[in-house]
């Protein structure tokens, strides 16, 4: 089966309101496949990093695991087949994974060190369609200025870090931390729009 050129759709296998907001600023139309969240995740998307995996592989891995597990609800669910797009963002600091805060303890130690460091945002966009899978990575260097303890306290009281990776949203107050950004901001963002774009045109998505 081909996408339908005439109506075209995509599904979004994703909670981020950053994402849909991203999607709908390029006029690509979709509809979202929400999976479950903790405790009860979805044993199919494995988000845990695994021994000896490099940040660039882990945000791959689970960038495409996400894609093809929504691929398999929208044959569980008996869904029109549409291309289903999922992305997944992590920082790189020092060689290490950084995620999502596990609470507002950890957010403040995350943002403490990345005050004044130079870090990398990997955001890997996958789509699965029809038994297709094709993946890119978008690879951006932020810099961060000094950020003292207060600031630090202030930012993680207002509740914006605590469902992002890194502890910090750069479409938010957090924009204000940053001294230089190099690469893509919507990739920073959590959907980076040029490289989703060439997926989409790959599996014949008119844009």
């Amino acid at each position: 089966m081909t996408l339908d050129t005439r109506n075209p759709r995509i599904y979004l296998a994703s909670r981020s309101p950053r994402r849909r907001e991203l999607l709908m600023q390029v006029g690509i139309r979709f509809d979202t496949i929400a999976f479950r969240n903790p405790p009860r995740e979805d044993k199919d998307v494995d988000e845990t990093a695994h021994p000896d995996e490099t940040p660039l592989d882990y945000v791959q891995r689970v960038a495409q695991a996400k894609a093809l597990h929504g691929w398999r609800i929208v044959g569980w669910r008996r869904l029109m087949p549409q291309p289903v797009l999922a992305a997944d963002t992590t920082l790189e600091l020092d060689g290490c994974i950084i995620g999502k805060p596990s609470d507002a303890d950890d957010a403040i130690r995350i943002l403490r060190r990345l005050s004044t460091k130079t870090h990398r945002v990997l955001t890997a966009v996958a789509v699965a369609f029809e038994g297709r899978l094709e993946s890119a990575l978008s690879v951006s260097e932020v810099r961060f200025g000094a950020l003292d303890e207060g600031e630090i306290r202030r930012y993680v009281a207002s509740g914006e870090p605590m469902d992002k990776a890194g502890a910090y949203g750069i479409q938010g107050h957090a924009g204000l931390f940053v001294e230089q950004l190099t690469g893509s901001y919507t990739g920073v963002m959590g959907l980076p729009l040029f490289e989703t774009g060439a997926l989409l045109r790959r599996f014949g998505y008119p844009l």
